[in-house]
């Protein structure tokens, strides 16, 4: 940049300040001599002295051939110099000259003949150190050809970041000619980028001097709108030999490829983070909601901006899925959506429990007849229509701004059991088929979690519907006996069915009393439950002794499956006011007696029922009027997280608070130690001796 850079096209006026002249004269050091008519020097340039070594003192006046050429020169310097001033034909080329400290030098001189008013002649000599100026023609020549041909794109920028020169490189990385760059502010020329931060950065390099390197920057081509590129750019502040700002630099180099290297490996990192989420998240509970909700969580925002769950109606009643016929519609219940911020697209998916029938044109009934994704990467109005569930909830997704949809089959052990339906609307990349792949395989893994808790729920539908059936009479109310009884089953669906209680009217005013919890659980376990309490009732109206009806009981349970059980059976006698109790295997009852603490009876335990060859013993325990007999199954005190005589203690403590309603102490007694996570069932019957006449 020159002198002449300071004054922009049509910013010449009055009284405007010349500018700075620019530093590769100084860099050549021409000098200027002048000549009259008989050869001598006339006029002596400072630069004249640097490069030839005389003063001006001691170069005016004198023959300029003497003082600068060496003898065997004479007749060629003279003859050259008659030319001159005969013809006015300037000369120009190498010539050696004789510097002060007796060395030659070659020096570039350009001469030319100058008339004065008079019409007096004189001739004017320009010189520079040849080797200074060649070294400058082959800087200026590599630099030219560096710039011109390097794959890196480089500008030169005014201090008013008005374009003076770009590359062939920068022309094709920004895909703009170098007319559309030239003279072009940065805000001008790259419309299509940030411009703000490039202003600010390049600023800042303008005001401080001190380069930036290696600024990541990604934009879009207007050629290619739909695609990100990267760039990695450098600013270099310009300077003169004497610190003058002359403008800006700047290096860019396209790193496109690299930068989508780097996004697809942070991609796979983060779907392998999403993968790993949903293992450790989806299907923590084997409850058919809280699975579908759980993976429309993990999907939202990393994969979709919104996502639904949709099961077949079939699975959820129980039914194995059907294959369905391609052309007929699905019926769906939505289970759970789930969005990555508030957004009115939610309204636009079934609200959960909802039962949806869709007929073959839509997308979801397409995925699930078919058995395989369907992708839709650019959403229109049209398939709006085949997506949503009406032309109002098309509405809803076009206004959210709905523009990629996918939906994938949920498929366990080969059957379809429903769809996860996903939605991009603020995450502007369309679906591809690695979302694809991915959302395939977060719905294989849900779906099997599903499935089983479909399955668990079935089980345990059965198994307490069996249950109830067996445990569907209520206890009488025995002559000289208050009785209070709560059955709860467990939490979890796979541990329903193993405990039972009951109270059995026995000859001469007797009771028996019964709790029993056969090992293992479900189906299995809750038939095995009701032959034992139907064999117990059986052989109680024998009127036998508890260790004699604990022998037949073990003999029977050694053919059933499962074949174990605790069993506690007790005899009340009003008249003799005894009670005879024998335990396989079982818990201790607490008898509680008024006005003294709570008593954990210290019987002998017995073997559980089907081990058979045991024999078992029974204990006489006196029980007066207002006495309570308190027998209950191990799920109400054992927990994973304390000991079993910590549980007790609490019991007891329980107990010992007064409690005259036996519905209220039951309630109680279930509060206080039942979470409503326990994964066991719980029986608990409480008998309080009421006062009998003879």
């Amino acid at each position: 940049m020159g002198a002449t850079d300071a004054f922009p096209e049509g910013a010449a006026q009055v009284g405007a300040t010349p500018g700075q002249p620019g530093g590769l004269m100084d860099v050549l050091g021409v000098a200027a001599v002048m000549l009259d008519a008989d050869g001598r020097i006339t006029l002596w340039s400072p630069q004249a002295e640097q490069l030839f070594g005389w003063s001006a003192e001691e170069a005016l006046g004198r023959p300029a051939a003497q003082l600068l050429v060496s003898p065997e020169h004479f007749d060629l310097v003279l003859s050259l110099f008659s030319e001159v001033m005969a013809g006015g034909e300037s000369w120009a080329g190498v010539f050696p000259v004789q510097h002060k400290d007796g060395s030659t030098r070659l020096v570039e001189f350009r001469n030319m003949r100058l008339l004065d008013e008079r019409g007096e002649s004189y001739a004017l000599g320009i010189a520079t150190d040849q080797a200074v100026l060649r070294r400058v023609e082959r800087d200026l020549a590599l630099s030219v050809r560096l710039v011109a041909q390097s794959p890196i794109g480089l500008a030169v920028l005014d201090t008013a970041l008005r374009f003076v020169m770009v590359n062939p490189a920068l022309e094709r990385i920004n895909e703009l000619s170098a007319d559309q760059h030239i003279g072009h502010d940065v805000q001008e020329a790259l419309s299509f980028l940030d411009t703000d931060t490039i202003v600010s950065s390049m600023r800042q390099v303008l005001d401080t001097g001190t380069p930036l390197l290696d600024q990541f920057t990604v934009g879009r081509t207007a050629s290619d709108p739909h695609a990100d590129r990267a760039w990695s750019v450098s600013y270099y502040r310009l300077e003169d030999a004497h610190g003058r700002v002359l403008g800006l630099a700047t290096s860019v180099v396209d790193v496109t490829e690299q930068h989508r290297a780097a996004t697809e490996a942070a991609r796979a990192r983060r779907r392998l983070a999403v993968i790993a989420d949903a293992s450790a998240t989806v299907g923590t509970t084997l409850d058919v909601d809280q699975t579908a909700h759980e993976l429309a969580d993990v999907i939202v925002p990393e994969l979709a901006d919104l996502a639904a769950v949709d099961v077949l109606d079939a699975v959820l009643d129980g039914r194995r899925p059907t294959s369905l016929s391609r052309g007929g519609p699905a019926r769906f219940r939505a289970l759970a959506v789930a969005a990555a911020y508030s957004t009115e697209a939610v309204r636009a998916a079934d609200p959960t429990g909802q039962i949806a029938s869709y007929e073959a044109d839509r997308l979801i009934t397409r995925c699930v007849t078919e058995a395989r994704p369907v992708r839709i990467a650019h959403v229109g109005p049209d398939d709006l229509q085949h997506i949503a569930a009406d032309p109002q909830g098309a509405a809803l997704l076009e206004k959210a701004g709905a523009h990629s949809y996918l939906a994938v089959p949920l498929i366990a052990r080969g059957e379809v059991l429903g769809a996860l339906s996903l939605y991009r609307v603020r995450n502007p990349e369309p679906f591809d088929e690695d979302d694809a792949v991915l959302a395939v395989e977060l719905a294989a893994r849900a779906a099997v979690c599903i499935d089983n808790a479909r399955s668990y729920q079935s089980e345990r539908r059965t198994a307490l519907t069996l249950q109830r059936h067996l445990m569907n009479h209520r206890p009488p109310q025995p002559t000289a006996m208050e009785i209070a009884y709560r059955y709860q089953p467990a939490q979890a669906a796979s541990e329903v069915g193993g405990d039972w209680f009951d109270a059995i009217p026995v000859s001469g005013d007797k009771t028996a009393l019964v709790v029993g919890d056969v090992m293992g659980s479900g189906i299995n376990a809750a038939a095995t439950m009701g032959q034992l309490r139907t064999t117990t009732r059986a052989l109680a109206d024998l009127d036998l002794d508890p260790a004699e009806v604990l022998r037949h009981l073990d003999h029977i349970a050694g053919g059933l499956d499962p074949a174990f059980a605790t069993c506690l059976y007790a005899v009340y006698d009003p008249h003799r006011a005894l009670c005879r109790i024998a335990v396989a295997g079982h818990l201790p009852p607490i008898v509680v007696r008024p006005d003294r603490p709570p008593e954990l009876l210290d019987l002998p335990t017995g073997a559980p029922l089907g081990v058979g060859g045991v024999p078992f013993e029974q204990t006489t325990v006196p029980l007066r009027d207002g006495d309570l007999l308190v027998l209950y199954t191990d799920g109400l005190i054992e927990t994973r997280d304390q000991a079993i005589d910590t549980r007790l203690d609490s019991l007891l403590e329980l107990l010992a608070e007064p409690e005259a309603d036996l519905e209220g102490l039951c309630d109680r007694l279930l509060r206080a130690l039942r979470d409503e996570h326990d994964h066991d069932d719980v029986a608990l019957l409480i008998a309080r001796v009421r006062a009998h006449d003879v």
